[in-house]
């Protein structure tokens, strides 16, 4: 189990009734409006209480739907302490219009209290749409004017250098919300940072690259640990192999990168690309299924009988540091050159399945 699995994350989402927090919630934790699990949704205020929601893949990283300010229960000069402002790592505030008066005045409370907080202007989706009926439509031009009236407004109610982020729940991979979760990457202590970055979707090719150094960071970890462990022995393969540790350390890569089924169904739904011609892109026989021990006996075997596995060189330097005896030098370059060849494989169907995305129905 990865050690971002022990750490906790805790980001509270609130706004006004009907600015599109629940959808926003949904879609950090890669799920669908009425999906199972999902945050109820609707114009009416639908969230009456702290409400918090688990991330379906890690549960250490928790999304908090908070009641809208100013409604009659939580009055916005008692509201962070009603909703328990201490338990949370940073706020974000949606509004689908402008911030209002209420939002600044929770903002202002959240900066006297030391508490990181970013605006999330939502719903871009419907403005672009607007926007494209004028005759001297420009993408770039109505952004920035929207942002820049976003930043204007809240300085002149009285907010300290807002950060202000553009965000369509339905297409994260548009508009700002890579920005954001580089900012959010940036301000977080180096010991969250990973737990934030497992837990957001492969929504660009700056994520996939981040979530493949992530892991790969960790392989010299994890051949050490199956080296110490000894293993089943492998047909064609002189060495034994923990193939249960290697089973979890492929379902943790497939689970990152999002080429799990129900994941990969989602991106078809949300894009209109087929769920076949996603996976029509991917080379890994790994992706879209559950993994477990024969699939990747059956994978190591197929490879003992190529060159793949004996491309030791790079782990080769790490059994001086670890001090191996020969049987478990052995075991620990054979895991190390596995993982690595895993990782790649999948690294590359994430990005083909994130260009096949982007491209759209054709």
């Amino acid at each position: 189990m990865m050690k971002e699995k022990n750490i906790t994350l805790n980001i509270a989402i609130t706004g006004e009734a009907g600015s599109g927090k629940s959808t926003f919630v949904n879609a950090l934790r890669d799920l669908s409006d009425g999906d199972e699990g999902a945050a109820p949704t609707g114009v009416t205020e639908t969230t009456m209480k702290v409400t918090e929601y688990p991330h379906p893949k890690y549960p250490n990283v928790t999304l908090w739907d908070l009641p809208g300010i100013g409604t009659t229960k939580f009055p916005a000069d008692e509201y962070l302490k009603l909703v328990g402002f201490e338990k949370f790592d940073f706020f974000i505030i949606i509004s689908d219009t402008r911030f209002r008066e209420n939002d600044v005045k929770l903002a202002q409370e959240i900066q006297r209290m030391k508490k990181k907080l970013y605006f999330v202007r939502s719903k871009i989706d419907n403005n672009m749409r607007a926007e494209r009926r004028k005759r001297d439509f420009s993408a770039d031009e109505a952004l920035t004017k929207i942002r820049e009236d976003c930043v204007n407004n809240l300085k002149k109610l009285g907010v300290e250098s807002p950060q202000v982020f553009l965000v369509s729940s339905f297409e994260l991979r548009l508009y700002d919300f890579s920005l954001l979760h580089e900012t959010l990457e940036e301000d977080l202590p180096e010991h969250q940072r990973d737990a934030l970055l497992f837990a957001t979707s492969s929504i660009s090719l700056e994520i996939i690259n981040k979530k493949k150094a992530a892991f790969q960071s960790r392989i010299k970890y994890n051949a050490f640990l199956s080296a110490a462990a000894g293993g089943v022995p492998i047909p064609l393969l002189p060495e034994t192999i923990d193939v249960s540790m290697m089973a979890a350390v492929v379902t943790q890569y497939v689970d990152g990168f999002g080429l799990d089924k129900p994941s990969l169904e989602r991106l078809a739904a949300n894009t209109g690309v087929p769920y076949s011609d996603l996976c029509d892109v991917m080379k890994s026989s790994l992706a879209k299924q559950e993994i477990d021990k024969g699939q990747i006996m059956k994978v190591l075997t197929s490879l003992a009988q190529t060159a793949v596995l004996q491309a030791t060189g790079e782990a080769a330097k790490w059994i001086p540091v670890f001090g191996f005896a020969a049987g478990m030098s052995l075991s620990f370059c054979t895991t190390y050159t596995a993982l690595n060849y895993f990782l790649d494989t999948l690294a590359e169907d994430a990005l083909k399945v994130f260009e096949r995305a982007l491209s759209g129905n054709k």
